[in-house]
């Protein structure tokens, strides 16, 4: 993305006086110019509302804007103002210059790679913020916003490697890919037969990046890629594989939660493992009812092919467990009930870490990036028993729950220790002011707050 978020700039920037709705009112009061102005408009100062000023000679002079409640409302403002240059000359003492800077940034993404581009947008002059810190933040913001919106034929198994490599060459971090048959010689069965269906040259591969030295603790984060999910011989219909495309936000969330904790060379060691797949339809598709090999030695019936997510994460999992981190997080757009039970905006996360929840709770609130926490039912775990294998993928229906099973069903490859599951939705289906239709970047601000403060 272009540098929305300037840090010195040479001429004028139009001033910006975000207001509650009695210092708008006051405001008015003393100027009967821009009172018959924000009558004509509606103006009363509410919440994200704007009021244009101009100056004598007719340009931009002043911008009033409704400051509301919360910082975050400052993410609808960049859509409401003409293109050039800002600054904040007043604003809430509840709202931080950093906050303010990054609710700019992050409500001026637009995904625009097919389209024209559009012409240039408004930009913030953010003084008093760390404006190192709030790009670093809102570009790997913008990149898993990039990688969910692109489609599957130009976000593939390669792409996705390929990101993860130039990730790893800007911040000096180690990489290995092992792909296709090498799975199989490397101990990633499961990982394998999710993928080999796919045409060679979206072959399935798992990625892991390495960074950081010595005896300092080690953070494992986990991101399922299924760059398109068809559902598999249990195909998925129409509608239900419209938005398939984003399955792979799991993996584009832990590497720019990756390039988050590198970029601010946090006091940490850090691998992100990225199992990488399409689950495609071919010949060589795995079955249902088809008993699967895992990376942890746990033989797998398959009962459902459209329950692949957490059979290569299965793997990758146990990859995290012989690293003995930390702390592990994974990430994965993994189940429809997540959003039955919590809807698009509230990403679920399940721990039985009452302490690393709270701070997970606790930091999620200060960057107003919401969770919601929901249990690990021990009793829901027997609808995973298999009668022909050691634990099967679809849990029996008398569970229902299918976001808990699914985290139950990870947590049985997960390491020993501090491990977080995040069932994120990675998208916003409908527009609302700073929030774009489309891909979005869901939690990963929360978890680089409390990784920071964790390891501080």
């Amino acid at each position: 993305m272009s540098e929305i978020i300037l840090e010195t700039w040479d001429g004028s920037a139009t001033p910006i006086h975000a207001l509650s709705e009695a210092g708008v009112a006051a405001v008015l009061a003393a100027d009967p110019f821009a009172a018959a102005l924000a009558r004509t408009a509606e103006f009363k100062g509410k919440a994200g509302q704007i009021l244009l000023i101009p100056g004598a000679d007719g340009a931009l002079s002043r911008v009033l804007f409704g400051a509301g409640d919360s910082w975050t409302v400052f993410r609808a403002l960049p859509a409401k103002l003409p293109a050039g240059v800002y600054r904040i000359a007043e604003a809430p003492e509840t709202a931080s210059a950093d906050q303010v800077a990054l609710a700019f940034a992050l409500g001026s993404y637009r995904f625009d790679r097919y389209k024209t581009r559009d012409a240039e947008r408004p930009r913030l002059l953010a003084d008093g913020a760390d404006v190192a810190e709030v790009r670093q933040v809102a570009h790997a913001c913008a990149l898993a916003r990039d990688m969910i919106n692109t489609p599957a034929n130009d976000m593939g198994p390669l792409q996705i490697e390929t990101i993860a490599r130039e990730i790893a060459e800007q911040h000096g971090a180690r990489i290995t890919v092992i792909a296709g048959e090498g799975l199989l010689e490397a101990n990633y069965p499961a990982i394998h037969a999710v993928g080999r269906a796919a045409d060679p040259s979206r072959a399935p591969r798992f990625i892991e990046l390495s960074w950081g030295e010595g005896e300092r603790p080690l953070v494992c984060i986990v991101g399922k890629g299924v760059v398109f999910d068809t559902g598999g011989l249990d195909i998925k219909p129409s509608a239900g594989m419209r938005l398939m495309k984003k399955d792979m936000g799991g993996a584009a969330h832990a590497l720019a939660l990756g390039r988050m904790i590198m970029a601010a060379k946090l006091p940490v060691r850090l691998s992100v493992l990225v199992p990488v797949v399409e689950n495609a339809i071919s010949g060589d598709a795995m079955r249902p009812g088809d008993v699967l090999a895992s990376r942890k030695g746990l033989s797998i019936e398959v009962g459902n092919t459209d329950a692949e997510g957490r059979l290569i994460l299965a793997d990758a999992l146990t990859r995290a467990c012989e690293l003995e981190p930390a702390l592990t997080i994974d990430m994965a757009t993994l189940t429809g009930a997540a959003r039955v039970a919590l809807g698009p905006q509230l990403p679920p996360f399940f721990t039985d870490d009452d302490a690393l929840a709270a701070q997970i709770d606790s930091a999620a609130a200060v960057e107003s990036d919401p969770l919601w926490r929901m249990p690990l039912w021990k009793p829901y775990a027997d609808a995973l028993d298999s009668d022909v294998a050691e634990i099967k993928n679809d849990p029996d229906g008398w569970a229902q729950a299918g976001a808990v099973t699914a985290a139950l069903f990870l947590q049985r490859f997960a390491p020993q220790g501090p491990w977080v599951h995040l069932d994120i939705f990675a998208w916003n289906p409908r527009a609302r002011p700073g929030f774009p239709g489309g891909g979005e970047a869901q939690a990963i601000r929360g978890l680089y707050r409390m990784i920071r403060e964790r390891f501080a």
